[in-house]
């Protein structure tokens, strides 16, 4: 690896690491407020964003040129560093969702995805990554 994008992806780990821990406290909490429930959604959305922004730096140290979320994803997923491509595919559908869409019914669901689906994913490259540093 480049030292210099081998330094870059460990800087923003830190970031990732600070808005997963975050993600993390309050995905465990049982009778979320509205608030909370928000809350939920808004440290999903940013994890979610210094995640595929981690795997790009992490995958640019490695050679790979990379230009979008989609394609950090696929690329991820074929060098075995996420596991379940679907499903953070999906997680970058849901991201954008949610920055435009406010539903009850919706923000319910969102919670329980984010909290079921999409932080396991979350925290396998969390892991993952922690090793590396």
């Amino acid at each position: 690896m480049d030292e210099l994008k081998d330094i870059r992806w460990k800087q923003r780990f830190e970031n990732f690491n600070k808005s997963y821990t975050l993600l993390e406290k309050y995905s465990k909490k049982e009778g979320l407020s509205e608030l909370e429930q928000a809350g939920i959604i808004q440290f999903f959305e940013m994890t979610f964003e210094l995640a595929w922004k981690v795997l790009k730096d992490y995958l640019e140290a490695d050679g790979y040129m990379l230009k979008s979320p989609r394609e950090t994803i696929k690329q991820a997923f074929q060098n075995e560093i996420i596991n379940d491509g679907h499903a953070w595919i999906d997680a970058l559908s849901i991201r954008n969702l949610t920055i435009h869409t406010y539903d009850e019914k919706l923000v319910a669901k969102l919670i329980k995805d984010i909290v079921n689906i999409y932080f396991p994913e979350l925290k396998l490259l969390h892991d993952k990554l922690e090793k590396e540093l």
